[in-house]
């Protein structure tokens, strides 16, 4: 077993497309980092393979900030001591809805409930009206893809020399960060069809690079646009940065973990 970097920064998203909270430590269970892509807005106006209206319809989206209503009791499932006292293979660990209670701070500076007709409202001005939302909430992550995404500093470093910009690694809107220490951007590409293991105990199956697409071009503090950058992820790395993994152990993660190459 091979350590082949460590948590650089722990990050969730608790409604899709929304701006991400830091963490220090977090949860991951089979459906995804607890509290991530918890909320989303269905839109019929949206792609049928992705009904959800993003970032990619409307960017004021990465300006509302959701909150949890209580931060320590949506850190992790209330059960999960007791739960992983039990037999291992079991998977009991569950949410209580009430811990996960979300308010949004919109960019007006008011903060109001993801549930209230008044956030769907907002986020209607300047879009078509074929965007009819309807919140939803899932138990597991609302993820595009797979449930976990991790992108290390490293390719944000590269991006940065090939750009001649200093991009903010938010963009990317990774789970977990990684600093791969001396090794080269993109170096995540290899662990594509490989296991690693993050702290003591959770373990997971990366199985696949990161396909990217207009989100990576919004500034994180001002959604304003600039398409170069997505035009030299698809030129020069075959449209992916950063990679995606499924859970195959269950467990906590902390800011500063080891990250191992397990095979």
């Amino acid at each position: 077993m091979d350590v082949i970097g460590k948590v650089e920064s722990l990050w969730r998203y608790p409604v899709k497309s929304m701006r991400g909270e830091e963490i220090e430590q977090a949860y991951i269970g089979f459906a995804g980092v607890y509290g991530d892509r918890l909320f989303a807005f269905r839109s019929p106006g949206s792609s049928p393979a992705l009904p959800y209206l993003t970032g990619r319809e409307q960017g004021q989206m990465l300006l509302y900030q959701p909150k949890f209503r209580y931060r320590a009791r949506a850190a992790q499932p209330p059960n999960l001591v007791e739960a992983e006292a039990g037999a291992p293979g079991l998977n009991p660990a569950v949410a209580d809805p009430e811990d996960l209670t979300v308010d949004v701070e919109a960019p007006t500076g008011k903060t109001i409930a993801v549930n209230d007709p008044a956030l769907i409202s907002m986020l209607c001005e300047g879009i078509s009206e074929e965007h009819a939302l309807a919140l939803v909430r899932s138990e597991r992550s609302m993820t595009d893809c797979r449930p976990v995404s991790l992108f290390s500093v490293n390719t944000l470093r590269q991006l940065n020399e090939e750009l001649g910009v200093d991009l903010d690694k938010r963009r990317f809107r990774a789970n977990i960060y990684m600093d791969l220490e001396d090794q080269a951007g993109f170096a995540e590409d290899a662990f594509v069809g490989k296991t690693v293991q993050i702290g003591s105990k959770t373990v997971l199956s990366i199985l696949e690079r990161d396909p990217r697409c207009k989100m990576i071009t919004l500034d994180p503090d001002t959604a304003e646009p600039n398409p170069d950058i997505l035009r030299q992820v698809v030129t020069a790395h075959n449209g992916t940065a950063g990679v995606y993994g499924a859970v195959l152990v269950e467990g906590t993660v902390r800011l500063g973990d080891d990250i191992v190459l397990l095979k």
